[in-house]
């Protein structure tokens, strides 16, 4: 196995694993706040791993890790909640997969990045699976909801492209832990504004909260960072398609819903987009 597939292997281990927070949170936290479980996915798995790494940001790095810790997470979690909210019918996952579309061209302008053919090509038919996969005929627009979505899908790109201009001479784990750390501080009041009601823990909340933090904040985030660092940024935001097809084949196996034609045209259109977007990188 080459340096780069393995690379590859790694960092798409991010997304598919994102792709089990739909079903972890509608079965085991039914009842949380949505900005509650943002908040208690991004904090607690920040200060594990800063604890761990023992080592804080200097000088212009205090800025830059909240602007980057803002756009991976408060932005970008606020304005999908708000787009899922608004957008019935999978339409709000349609309209964030434009994200892979812009990073092509936000890193040719801030990294200097080739804008490769095969790349935007990739993003279209990704951003098409995905329509085939969620997307129901008879889902009704909302104006906010786009709004939101777009720029959800904007701030997470910036965010991509952004951690593979400013990396700091510090371990990947550090890293992640202090954007995770400062994202879940500024998760501290919107959650409190959006939904202050808290339920009594049960074991299921315990369970759930432990694998989107462990697993699907700490772990995920080191990986899917060390991939910006190795990858282009196009190549990696490509890999996020595979979150969309992990969520329909996680409902399919465990929650007893059908996988008709349009969702395996789907599948099969969002794994020819990554490869796709990964050729010649």
């Amino acid at each position: 196995m080459t340096t780069r597939t393995r690379d590859l292997l790694l960092t798409a281990l991010a997304p598919a694993i994102w792709g089990s927070t739909y079903i972890v949170t509608t079965e085991l936290l039914p009842q949380v706040p949505p900005m509650t479980v943002a908040l208690l996915r991004a904090l607690p798995a920040g200060l594990l791993l800063l604890l761990a790494a023992r080592r804080l940001p200097q000088g212009i790095w205090w800025l830059r890790v909240f602007i980057l810790g803002a756009l991976n997470f408060s932005v970008f979690w606020s304005l999908l909640f708000v787009s899922a909210y608004r957008l019935p019918g999978g339409a709000a996952a349609t309209v964030g997969a434009v994200q892979p579309l812009v990073v092509v061209f936000l890193a040719a302008a801030v990294l200097g990045s080739a804008v490769r053919p095969a790349a935007v090509l990739g993003a279209l038919a990704g951003l098409a699976g995905v329509a085939l996969l969620v997307l129901t005929p008879g889902a009704a627009l909302d104006a906010t909801g786009i709004a939101a979505g777009l720029a959800g899908a904007v701030s997470m790109a910036c965010g991509t492209v952004l951690t593979r201009k400013w990396r700091p001479p510090v371990p990947l784990r550090t890293f992640a832990a202090w954007q995770l750390t400062a994202g879940g501080l500024l998760l501290v009041p919107v959650a409190l504004l959006a939904g202050p009601h808290w339920p009594a823990p049960t074991a299921g909340h315990l369970l759930g909260l432990a694998w989107l933090g462990l697993v699907g904040a700490a772990l995920t985030y080191v990986l899917w960072f060390r991939g910006i660092a190795r990858l282009e940024p196009g190549v990696v935001a490509s890999l996020g398609f595979l979150s969309p097809v992990t969520a329909i084949l996680l409902g399919w196996a465990f929650l007893g819903q059908t996988l008709a034609g349009p969702q395996i045209a789907g599948v099969a259109l969002v794994l020819g987009g990554i490869w796709l977007g990964q050729r010649n990188a």
